[in-house]
């Protein structure tokens, strides 16, 4: 099977309310007249109409003020924000790199959390099984794998979650902001073995404000402004223009 990302005339719309703590007559009212009240709310598109084609070698970088859609994108492409309006295909097993250690349970040790958090990313407990040690080896927690994470400092939390997350062979990588957790030395591990994984991969989707990393590790680059496809091309073209919406 060919990897690949179709996104065709996909929007996604999130609803704002604009009184986030009604009283609680207001919620008796309202639920007796089983309607919501359109001046109580508004809707927002994060993502207006978009259409994509990523395809195997593309390296597509995706750049935008904050709130211009590129991790609601991302997340859209992942499965997490189903799209209300358009057709969106994904071919390929996803490893998505975001908001690492966001499944796992507090409660119970490393060691069930690697478990636990691989069968969210489509792994078997045997796969997980035969990975486990070169996790616990390259995050370097050894004597604390039996320990629950609710203990775990934020560097160790997210020395697991990363060890875990890139233990995998992936297809298609969508990468959202990940490329420092921990001290120095293993930030400088983290990002080689990122670097490997984009070389390994069939496709890779980055979102970053470092221009320097789009600009190393993409092929091509999408901007977006609110929710919206400005354009679309080469690195070098698309971030002097982005650097030019940057300095207005």
């Amino acid at each position: 099977m060919t990897q690949l990302i179709s996104l065709e005339n996909i929007s996604v719309r999130f609803r704002i309310y604009h009184n986030p703590s009604p009283s609680l007559k207001d919620l008796f009212v309202n639920r007796m007249k089983r309607q919501e009240r359109h001046d109580d709310f508004s809707d927002f598109f994060a993502l207006n109409d978009i259409s994509l084609d990523i395809k195997p070698g593309d390296r597509l970088g995706l750049v935008g003020l904050n709130g211009a859609g590129k991790s609601t994108l991302l997340k859209t492409i992942a499965g997490i924000y189903p799209p209300h309006q358009g057709r969106l295909q994904v071919n390929g097993r996803i490893t998505p790199l975001m908001e690492l250690g966001a499944g796992f349970n507090p409660e119970q040790t490393g060691r069930q959390n690697i478990y636990l958090n691989g069968a969210l990313l489509g792994y078997s407990p045997d796969e997980m099984l035969e990975k486990q040690d070169s996790i616990i080896e390259f995050s370097e927690l050894q004597e604390f794998m039996d320990m629950p994470v609710k203990y775990y400092s934020s560097g160790m939390y997210g020395r697991l979650a990363f060890s875990i997350a890139t233990m995998t062979d992936p297809e298609i990588l969508l990468i959202d902001e990940v490329f420092a957790t921990g001290d120095g030395h293993f930030v400088q591990k983290s990002s080689q073995r990122i670097e490997q994984m984009v070389a390994q991969t069939k496709i890779m989707v980055l979102v970053s404000h470092s221009l320097d990393q789009v600009r190393r590790l993409c092929n091509r680059v999408v901007l977006l402004e609110r929710g919206q496809v400005i354009n679309d091309g080469k690195p070098d073209e698309i971030l002097a223009q982005y650097q030019k919406v940057i300095s207005k």
